[in-house]
């Protein structure tokens, strides 16, 4: 098994030191859904969520929070994020949140990605809690990231 990158030989954690890494064009896509009632997604559906209008305020606090990834998690590197669109899609029982980040930096966006997913998921959830208390986050992965040392790489999407 490898050594976990954050850690070093006597097991204490420290910041990966990338200056010597060549910056490239890499990308990230992470999903996530919200499950809730049935009520709730006719809500969205019609636009009727007593709050507003929580797709606008999932998208952009999703951006918001794919550029503040440093200050949540210690030892993630400030990188540059060029790119990020967070999308959210009504299914039959489910809201399905996907997002993309890019980056030409040194390191990648995989957290940054996971991040806004997973804030604008918590924005849904704010929005709707004061009538589905039930609501709750899930299927949350990356899918999808390109660029860097380690190439391409996939995975089926969670459903």
């Amino acid at each position: 098994m490898k050594q976990p990158p954050h850690l070093d030989a006597s097991g204490n954690a420290y910041m990966v030191d990338v200056t010597e890494k060549t910056p490239t064009i890499r990308s990230a896509t992470a999903v996530a859904s919200v499950v809730c009632s049935p009520d709730i997604l006719e809500a969205l559906r019609d636009g009727t969520v007593p709050k507003g209008d929580v797709f606008a305020v999932a998208r952009i606090s999703g951006i918001s929070a794919a550029k503040r990834v440093p200050e949540l998690l210690p030892l993630a590197h400030t990188i540059g994020v060029h790119g990020c669109e967070v999308s959210l899609e009504l299914r039959e029982d489910h809201l399905h949140i996907t997002a993309t980040v890019r980056t030409a930096d040194r390191t990648g966006v995989e957290m940054e990605a996971l991040t806004a997913v997973n804030v604008a998921a918590l924005n849904v959830i704010d929005m709707v809690k004061g009538i589905d208390r039930s609501a709750y986050i899930t299927n949350c992965a990356i899918i999808q990231k390109s660029g860097g040392r380690s190439g391409d790489w996939s995975r089926p999407e969670p459903n």
